[in-house]
């Protein structure tokens, strides 16, 4: 069973302060917790004895049965599902040279953790394995973001690192791309099959020091042209389409 310090202890990686200091996260449910084994050290897997009867394969440093009523006691779902597991935070190289080698992604401080969660799933469909995160950019190990890359960070990495000076170390041949209102039309402009593309914050896009390093500007034309239509576009279904498109020239 698990004790209350336990549930105490798991409950608290809702905090990034705890989830820093523990150098741990939180991830719940079958799927999910599922695709991360293997993937990350798992610290603590707490799950019912019909998941356990399942999964007789299942590695973790502590491995306890738990019945529905302590799993939500545990959990931070509304609805839990039969299975939740601590696992240690990697400690990921920033790998600058897959800038110059395949086509990585950069965030200029994305803010909301389901923005995130969802870019990372993005990146894993059209298998860009890096994304480079500003230090104001949402942190991968909240629990909202983990649920919501859907198992996808298990493949993707994930670097936070000043994007400035990162962008300013990079060769002039390495393209750099970024999203404007004032770019030019996606679907006429020459890409590339490496290099980096930066998308920017949810409210107001890329920044002015992030901004002076790109050297090629992008935009998403809005249809029928001349219109009125939104204002913008969420950031990650705006990545969606720039991936697409670069992924289609290939």
């Amino acid at each position: 069973m698990l004790s209350k310090n336990k549930i105490k202890f798991i409950r608290s990686l809702e905090q990034k302060k705890i989830r820093k200091a523990e150098q741990a996260f939180l991830a719940e449910g079958h799927k999910l917790v599922g695709d991360l084994l293997g993937h990350f050290h798992c610290r603590l897997l707490a799950a019912t004895a019909p998941w356990l009867s399942r999964h007789p394969q299942a590695t973790a440093d502590e491995i306890i049965e738990v019945s529905p009523d302590e799993l939500s006691r545990a959990s931070l779902l509304k609805s839990p599902q039969e299975v939740l597991a601590v696992f240690g935070q990697p400690d990921y190289p920033t790998a600058t040279e897959a800038i110059r080698q395949s086509l990585c992604l950069a965030l200029d401080d994305v803010q909301d953790p389901g923005n995130l969660g969802t870019i990372v799933r993005i990146a894993d469909w059209f298998g860009i394995r890096h994304i480079f995160c500003s230090p104001g950019t949402a942190d991968i190990y909240n629990p909202k973001t983990v649920q919501a890359t859907m198992g996808a960070m298990a493949r993707v990495q994930l670097h936070y690192t000043p994007l400035s000076p990162l962008l300013e170390g990079l060769e002039e041949s390495v393209p750099v791309f970024g999203t404007f209102l004032d770019g030019t039309d996606l679907y006429r402009e020459e890409l590339a099959t490496s290099g980096l593309i930066v998308m920017g914050n949810e409210g107001n896009g890329i920044s002015p020091e992030v901004a002076r390093h790109i050297r090629r500007r992008l935009l998403i034309p809005n249809y029928p042209k001349g219109v009125a239509t939104s204002e913008s576009l969420n950031v990650a279904v705006a990545t969606s389409i720039v991936c697409a498109e670069f992924r289609r020239r290939m």
